[in-house]
């Protein structure tokens, strides 16, 4: 870990994050990562495609190990929020294929509306200027999402972008063990 924090091994680091050092921005962080993950209206394959492609731009192991399907209600749950889904209801969870193709660049077997899912957070994540000067994806956004679907999908990889690096950056993507996300961790 780059910064001192007194955590145990297996330990989620957050919570001595969040005692140590900048509570109210730690909290609004975790705030507004929670509040993607439990009322993101985007199916749940589409979410995940934006999702992965962006712990991947942000290096983010503990984000490229983790699964919406598998780690959205456990980690709901931790939160206090036993039952609850969050976005790991909206629909077919995605096979691991999903990932292999986003992982190999071919995007194969993905929907167009997946494709743009990943296209969208590669420009949020690398290329905010490019992605904002793009007419032709966002002719394609438009004609396959609705406004309210862009603005989700938007918010959701900031989120996604914010949570990933900062973990990344401090090094406690190795270390921190959400539910299920370090399971297939090497």
């Amino acid at each position: 870990m780059r910064i001192a924090l007194d955590v145990r091994a297996g330990e989620n680091p957050m919570p001595y994050l969040n005692k140590s050092y900048s509570p109210e921005l730690v909290n609004a962080g975790m705030d507004f990562s929670k509040v993607v993950y439990e009322r993101s209206k985007l199916p749940l394959r589409e979410f995940e495609a934006a999702r992965y492609r962006t712990a991947q731009i942000n290096g983010c192991i503990t984000c490229q190990n983790w699964r919406s399907a598998r780690d959205v209600p456990g980690y709901l749950a931790s939160l206090g929020r036993d039952g609850a889904l969050g976005v790991a209801a909206n629909g077919a969870a995605p096979d691991e294929q999903l990932y292999s193709a986003i992982d190999d660049g071919s995007l194969e077997g993905l929907s167009d509306r997946e494709k743009l899912a990943v296209r969208f957070a590669e420009g949020m994540g690398a290329d905010p200027h490019g992605l904002g000067e793009n007419e032709t994806l966002w002719q394609a956004l438009k004609a396959h999402f609705s406004d309210e679907e862009i603005v989700d999908l938007t918010f959701s990889v900031a989120g996604f972008i914010a949570m990933g690096r900062a973990m990344h950056v401090l090094d406690l993507d190795t270390v921190c063990p959400m539910p299920g996300a370090m399971a297939d961790a090497s």
